[in-house]
């Protein structure tokens, strides 16, 4: 099944919501980290039939405007089994730091690593990559990645706020480069990356192979 994948790019920390849709209409949000009436008319200028949401991790600048949109639209939320503890302060999810508001909000279904989540006749994968977070995960849906804050092209995400740790995203990062050298990262920030491209331009992954 063919299917096409709109970004946007929200919020002060310019995070990269992506929408991704078929040929029937039928979509799916990662990451709607702000701007949620910008999401929204995305969703309505296209016709869309949103399915699902999902997030690769708990940070505020992923779900800033994710309680908005799921009031809305009515959908299920996906997010890593290991990343409900993120959501339990503010300070642990950055609320605090970015000065948000702390909105609750409910996780429809808590996936675990290599979990296949069905949408249409695609299957998209569930990798668990912590390093950023405790319970971050990455979604893989044929030849593209979305890798949160995991990976971006040239660097890696941050590890210096609760939950995260630089040896395990290293090992995390490890596993994503045993993919095919031509699959696609889209990260949660910054411009979209591949593979071999990481395994000879990223500093860290070169410290590695």
């Amino acid at each position: 099944m063919k299917f096409k994948i709109m970004r946007l790019a929200v919020g002060s920390y310019q995070t990269n919501c992506y929408i991704i849709f078929d040929e029937d209409k039928k979509a799916i949000i990662v990451d709607p980290g702000a701007q949620a009436k910008d999401i929204l008319n995305a969703v309505e200028s296209e016709g869309l039939k949103v399915e699902k949401i999902l997030l690769t991790h708990a940070h505020e600048d992923h779900i800033g405007a994710l309680v908005e949109i799921k009031n809305a639209l009515n959908v299920p939320v996906y997010m890593g089994e290991h990343e409900v503890s993120l959501l339990e302060e503010g300070l642990k999810n950055l609320n605090m730091l970015m000065n948000e508001k702390n909105e609750k909000f409910k996780v429809d279904h808590l996936v675990k690593d290599a979990e296949i989540i069905k949408f249409n006749d695609l299957e998209i994968k569930v990798i668990f990559t912590p390093g950023h977070t405790r319970g971050g995960v990455c979604y893989l849906i044929d030849n593209i990645l979305f890798s949160g804050d995991t990976l971006f092209m040239g660097s890696i995400g941050r590890t210096d706020f609760p939950g995260g740790d630089y040896e395990t995203i290293m090992d995390s990062l490890m596993n994503l480069m045993k993919l095919p050298n031509e699959t696609i990262v889209l990260p949660g920030h910054g411009p979209e990356t591949k593979v071999a491209f990481e395994k000879v331009n990223n500093p860290f992954i070169q410290t590695r192979l």
